[in-house]
């Protein structure tokens, strides 16, 4: 059964990126650490493990636009690296991006489809499209904080890297009271998996 899951790496003071995130500097100032998990090489086995499983079981994908603008730019993804990072992309899973103002052009066009009326409506065609497999909400953190906001998100997955950003885009800011139950805690030496169901309210 399809599940809607909001998963993203942070920093262990709730930083998803750090300051100055651009075209140049996607994941911010420093923000790659966040990510080292994924991007550091050898993974390790519990890393490998996370990073297969999320993929394997993803059958759509929601972005926010900025987050957009950054693999679309000219550093990130292509026809090796894109969601899943260096998993393989000719069975990618569509991404589904919430914005005001579609673009005109970009780059790898089959991926990516736009939403203009807001998060629900862009969680309920990602469901539409993800058939038995799951939704996953990977950010930015705006996005996912306004899944939460309006309950979208029945489970939440959170890579906690061994750093201190300082500063940079927040998860969580604003986000209504919320329950959770943790479920998987999964550790390795670059990240701490943990894994948790949002209660219903």
């Amino acid at each position: 059964m399809t599940k809607v899951i909001a998963d993203i790496s942070m920093s262990l003071d709730g930083f998803v990126a750090g300051v100055g995130v651009d075209l140049e500097h996607g994941l911010g100032i420093g923000g790659e650490g966040i990510h080292d998990w994924v991007l550091q090489r050898p993974r390790s086995d519990a890393d490998q493990a996370v990073l297969d499983r999320g993929f394997e079981e993803t059958g759509a994908v929601v972005m926010g636009r900025r987050l957009f603008d950054i693999v679309d730019g000219p550093h990130g993804w292509d026809d090796e690296v894109g969601y899943g990072h260096d998993q393989d992309q000719s069975v990618a899973p569509p991404c589904f991006v919430v914005t005001h103002n579609p673009p005109a052009h970009w780059r790898l066009g089959a991926r990516f489809r736009f939403v203009t009326d807001g998060v629900v409506a862009a969680v309920d065609r990602a469901r539409t499209a993800a058939g038995a497999k799951n939704v996953v909400i990977m950010g930015g953190a705006h996005v996912i904080n306004q899944c939460l906001t309006n309950g979208l998100v029945e489970e939440l997955r959170l890579h906690l890297s061994p750093l201190l950003m300082g500063g940079g885009a927040r998860l969580f800011d604003g986000v209504r009271p919320t329950a959770l139950r943790q479920r998987e805690v999964i550790v390795s030496p670059r990240a701490t998996h943990a894994t948790y169901d949002v209660v219903a309210s």
